[in-house]
């Protein structure tokens, strides 16, 4: 079954990083707050920001993942990359002519100035970090003394920092309640008696295991039929009761969709097609008046794996927006093809693939069948090697590589 809305906005297949802005735009916070107590507190989403009596942050840090250099030091040769710098290290000192990968949250080294996103570097082969147009000093990086910001997770550490201020509650964003649903006459769901051409809804219990959060909750319409009424009861009440509804299922035209129809009547697409494998059939769609006011619908893809990439990539994100909070940059850096493999044609396709240390030196594997219905490579892969459309993998050569450990659960 398709699960495209209404008229579609943006026609031909988007890029995978201008299909993840989209995203990320869509994601405006929920209304309502909460006040609750620490012990409460794990996984919620700050609402409002906290003063601190003490330096909140104690250091300078890094408000994203990227990597931090000297802006004098920039040039077109490019920085080699010296340091990895993750949250929770300690204060280290930048050597010159070097720059570190740096992650949100984590102490800027002495001697840095400025902070540049990843996703505006450039990589080149033998790994040198490359900066396109002016980065102001002091660009991305949180001082010392600043206050803990709303839009922050918290974990057990940013609880303990609150706690050592005498801090014993907080403001936070109210959880989103998320429909989930599948679509198909053929599916059933696990441990039923299968007949054949039946097929076990694993989407549904993967989505659910992804959304089980302290900030989430999750309103379990199950399998819905093939069947304009059914279709049209169920998305209604995902409008009625839910802030967000996520969709799974086949998201291709056909002479039996239903689903497309039921969505004009109810709300409308933003986009229909994301130029990467697997993952091709995502769509962004909304219930009610517009995007910008009614409830937003994730179409996932009916392929497991496929379902699974669309969303850690594009959807994650604008669930995390939904909570309040601001969603991280890709986590992307360099590592070299234990392999070789004829590229995908048209889109950037997405390997599932280990990582061998073995020489010292990350080298990426695949991780087995690269089917988007092959659950088993993807639950054993390190995370994605990303290769451009057009583009055949070259054991031996260097190519962006996506950790899968950054999309949580």
């Amino acid at each position: 079954m398709n699960c495209g809305c209404a008229e579609v906005v943006t026609s031909g297949l988007l890029d995978l990083f201008e299909a993840r802005e989209r995203m990320i735009a869509a994601g405006r916070p929920v209304q309502g707050r909460e006040r609750v107590t620490l012990g409460d507190a794990e996984g919620r989403v700050l609402a409002e920001a906290v003063e601190a009596a003490l330096d909140l942050p104690g250091v300078d840090n890094s408000a994203m993942d990227g990597y931090a250099l000297r802006v004098a030091e920039l040039g077109p040769e490019g920085l080699p990359v010296v340091q990895r710098i993750p949250a929770g290290a300690g204060v280290l000192h930048l050597p010159e002519g070097g720059c570190a990968r740096i992650f949100t949250g984590a102490p800027v080294p002495l001697g840095a100035d400025a902070v540049v996103p990843q996703e505006k570097v450039r990589l080149d082969a033998e790994g040198r970090v490359h900066v396109d147009g002016e980065l102001p000093r002091g660009a991305n990086i949180r001082r010392r003394g600043e206050e803990s910001r709303a839009g922050t997770r918290l974990e057990a550490a940013a609880i303990a920092l609150l706690a050592s201020h005498g801090i014993a509650e907080v403001t936070v964003h109210r959880r989103v309640r998320v429909a989930l649903l599948s679509t198909g006459d053929e599916l059933i769901e696990p441990g039923a008696t299968r007949a054949p051409g039946q097929v076990f809804d694993s989407n549904r219990a993967m989505l659910k295991a992804l959304m089980g959060q302290p900030g989430v909750e999750v309103l379990d319409l199950g399998v819905v039929l093939d069947d304009p009424l059914d279709l049209h009861q169920a998305l209604g009440r995902a409008r009625d009761e839910a802030d967000l509804v996520v969709c799974s299922g086949g998201v291709s035209v056909g002479e039996e969709d239903h689903v497309r129809p039921a969505i004009e009547r109810l709300g409308g697409i933003a986009f229909h097609g994301v130029g990467i494998k697997p993952g091709k059939p995502f769509a962004l769609g909304y219930l009610g008046d517009s995007l910008a006011t009614g409830i937003p619908l994730i179409a996932l893809p009916g392929n497991p794996v496929a379902s699974l990439v669309g969303w850690q990539f594009l959807a994650l994100p604008l669930l995390q927006g939904r909570q309040g909070m601001v969603p991280a940059a890709l986590e992307r850096f360099a590592v070299t093809a234990g392999f070789s493999r004829r590229g995908p044609r048209g889109r950037r396709e997405l390997l599932r693939v280990v990582i061998d240390w073995q020489t010292g030196e990350p080298v990426a594997r695949l991780a087995g069948g690269q089917g988007s219905h092959m659950l088993s490579a993807a639950s054993q892969a390190h995370g994605y090697l990303l290769v451009d459309a057009d583009t055949d993998v070259e054991e031996g050569h260097v190519y962006g590589y996506c950790p899968a450990a950054q999309f949580g659960r």
